[in-house]
């Protein structure tokens, strides 16, 4: 029969009751006449949060000691596992010796040891120690080790200390290093190297980094990552700080190399904080030196920097939406000042529901460009425009199920135009609009349980223009598309609005299938009394019948879905055309797209653009896998970009090798291969898991 003791009220002295209370559980128990306790069988000691499972544990009550016999296993209130071959330790299990002891950090990492000393709550004192993460297969040498003279693990600090320490593989010794401190497997977050990486490109050589993490407080922190290389010494760095209503990120780098004669830099921050009442304000800075110093470093893709800020508040019935934005053209063929470099746009809505039915909006807003360049025209132009608009919305029902709705309204904007003689310096505009549009839903289930909902649209509208025609600032790249078919004007911005007399029609089929699929199909046209020339060619919008619009969309429960769209004209002459397929389960990551668009100089494009992009990454199994993107010009018949990665990981070690080339050519860069290598080994990364297959034990 087993026993619960309370060893507190029996045998440990009075000064121990204000620690706790320890107990004993076995098969067995003796109380010798020298006042020894004899446990025996299935033996379990519980103190605090600790555990203790032994054959025999004796207690000595002159000595207050506990003599254990093993096998021995004690498990914290940390996770940590320690087991041992004998013991002698305190009745608190927190001072003593184990002798032929394991201690297993987190389930990860692994110290075999002859001797552990444990002194008090907070430290471990291993000698003649081998760590490792690997899976230990009897006698076979794991995949890698550290040998040590001693190890001091502080648990309150959550670090070990390995002294005369020599790293092997396969019990081969690589390297000896005499003193090194290390996180444990259960510290979050801590100063040190982190994961290094081998580069080797066609430019800049082989290089490597090697990161450092710099913890600054509990909510901040600092990685700095020198890359050092025969033509470049960069330092790389990366900012975080959490605050109570928000937070902040900001990566950069500093180089100096051998490409060109200037130092080059670049730096990116962005952040977002909510404030009271709703207002929720965003930033982000994006500067560098140069247009090749983010490719060739491969720090980012884009060809266009913009730095923007943005206060915004969105209710049930308001919107308030203030940006400024700062453009960098990265491109060859693209000078700042034509851009403009500098947009502001402030925005106020509000939502009413009069008493004589329907929905009344208000808005008010205020926007402007501006261009360091004082030259006159397009190079030189600064625009800004004071806006109001008024628009009222009402729904009917008719039979058969019918939806009618009205909608009027009127905008009105003032002009000031600078350094472009072309256009008034104050102008003044007004325009007054009208639509009715007719929806028509029919719905049905089918025995299958799937539903099905057709809805035929049809609108009529009508506006006009008066006063001046300002210049076209924020509506110069216009398309046809699912979101402004039924819209009151389908440009952009505000520069620019349709007038005339016009009507869209089309149609929607959507089914909801039982298994989770979803599938919609789409098809709409536009036509006008008169075509309109504010639209561009490739628009879809710019002669008196649209283009038509053909669109569809399918997702599936197993994670595949697909998106396409297109624009072509009565002879099925495309016009536009774009496509993007994903897949997504436990195994397979794909991610293509395909985009066609025709040659069109009032868009800046004087050739044809047909382009794919493909992403995809696919774990083979527990321990391998590959990943892989590619970018190819079909117009030009050559490739841009290619890149491809594999990953190997096992329960202690895992290693990333990429490849990748970049064939895009500017005036002051060529085309750049890129090679990468990183490892690490597990059990030691603060705040990593493993998370790798553990190795097979193969027994005869």
């Amino acid at each position: 029969m087993r026993l619960i003791l309370a060893l507190l009220f029996f045998l440990l002295p009075i000064s121990a009751v204000a620690q706790g209370t320890a107990s004993l559980v076995a098969d067995n128990v003796t109380l010798t006449e020298d006042k020894r306790l004899i446990a025996t069988g299935n033996v379990e000691a519980f103190y605090q949060d600790t555990t203790l499972r032994a054959s025999r544990i004796i207690y000595d009550q002159a000595t207050d000691t506990l003599q254990i016999t093993g096998p021995i296993v004690i498990q914290t209130k940390d996770g940590t596992f320690l087991t041992a071959r004998e013991a002698d330790l305190d009745p608190q299990l927190q001072n003593g010796i184990l002798r032929g002891a394991r201690i297993v950090l987190n389930d990860q990492l692994q110290h075999a040891s002859n001797q552990i000393n444990q002194e008090g709550a907070r430290f471990l004192q291993l000698y003649k120690t081998t760590a490792s993460s690997c899976n230990v297969c009897g006698d076979k040498a794991p995949l890698w080790s550290i040998r040590s003279e001693s190890v001091i693990h502080d648990r309150d600090e959550q670090q070990l200390y390995f002294e005369n320490a020599i790293f092997l593989i396969k019990d081969i010794p690589v390297f000896w290093i005499p003193r090194i401190r290390l996180p444990d497997p259960t510290l979050e977050r801590s100063a040190g190297f982190l994961i290094p990486e081998q580069i080797i490109t066609s430019e800049l050589g082989t290089g490597y980094k090697i990161p450092y993490f710099i913890p600054i407080g509990d909510h901040k922190d600092l990685t700095l990552t020198p890359y050092l290389s025969p033509e470049t010494r960069t330092l790389e760095l990366t900012y975080r700080q959490a605050f109570a209503n928000g937070n902040l990120r900001a990566t950069g780098a500093v180089s100096d190399d051998t490409l060109i004669d200037e130092n080059r830099s670049y730096l990116f921050a962005n952040g977002q904080f909510n404030y009271g009442d709703g207002y929720r304000l965003t930033f982000d800075i994006e500067v560098t030196s140069d247009d090749d110093y983010l490719d060739i470093y491969n720090f980012s893709g884009k060809d266009r920097l913009d730095s923007a800020v943005n206060l915004r508040r969105v209710t049930d019935t308001t919107l308030i939406d203030n940006t400024l934005t700062i453009y960098q053209s990265l491109r060859e063929d693209e000078d700042d000042d034509s851009l403009p470099p500098v947009v502001a746009d402030f925005v106020y809505e509000k939502r009413l529901q009069p008493r004589f039915g329907g929905t009344l909006t208000l808005g008010a807003g205020l926007d402007t460009t501006y261009r360091f360049s004082g030259e006159d025209g397009d190079i030189g132009r600064d625009v800004t425009r004071a806006g109001a608009f008024a628009r009222w919305n009402h729904d009917w029902i008719f039979d058969p199920g019918v939806v009618a709705t009205f909608t009027s309204g009127i905008r009105a904007d003032a002009y000031n135009v600078q350094d472009d003689s072309d256009f008034e310096e104050n102008d003044v505009r007004l325009v007054p609009e009208v639509a009715v549009t007719f929806r028509w839903p029919w719905a049905t289930t089918t025995s299958t349980g799937a539903s099905h909902l057709i809805e035929p649209i049809f609108q009529i509208a009508a506006s006009e223009d008066f006063g001046g025609t300002p210049p076209n600032e924020d509506s110069t790249r216009n398309e046809f598309d699912q979101g402004n078919i039924l819209t009151l004007s389908r440009f952009a911005g505000d520069d620019a609005v349709e007038t005339g007399i016009r009507a869209a029609f089309g149609g929607t089929w959507t089914r909801a299938g039982t298994g989770g699929t979803f599938t919609t199909l789409g098809f709409g046209r536009v036509v006008r009394q008169d075509a309109d020339e504010n639209f561009s060619p490739s628009s879809g919008l710019d002669t008196e019948r649209s283009d038509w619009l053909l669109a569809g969309q399918i997702q599936m429960a197993n994670g595949f879905a697909f998106d396409a769209r297109a624009l072509f004209d009565d002879e099925t002459e495309i016009t536009r055309a774009a496509g993007l397929i994903n897949w997504r389960d436990e195994k397979l990551s794909l991610s293509a797209a395909y985009i066609w668009q025709d040659a069109d100089a009032e868009e800046d494009r004087l050739d044809t653009l047909s382009e794919w992009t493909v992403d995809a990454a696919y774990d083979i199994d527990d321990t391998w896998s590959v990943s892989g993107s590619a970018r190819y010009d079909l117009a030009e018949d050559r490739p841009v970009r290619a890149a491809l990665g594999v990953g190997w990981q096992n329960e202690c070690v895992s290693i990333d090798l990429s490849a990748s080339r970049r064939y895009t050519v500017s005036s002051t860069d060529s085309p750049t291969t890129s090679f990468g290598l990183s490892g690490t080994i597990r059990g030691f990364s603060a705040g990593r898991s493993v998370g790798g297959p553990s190795a097979r034990c193969d027994h005869e």
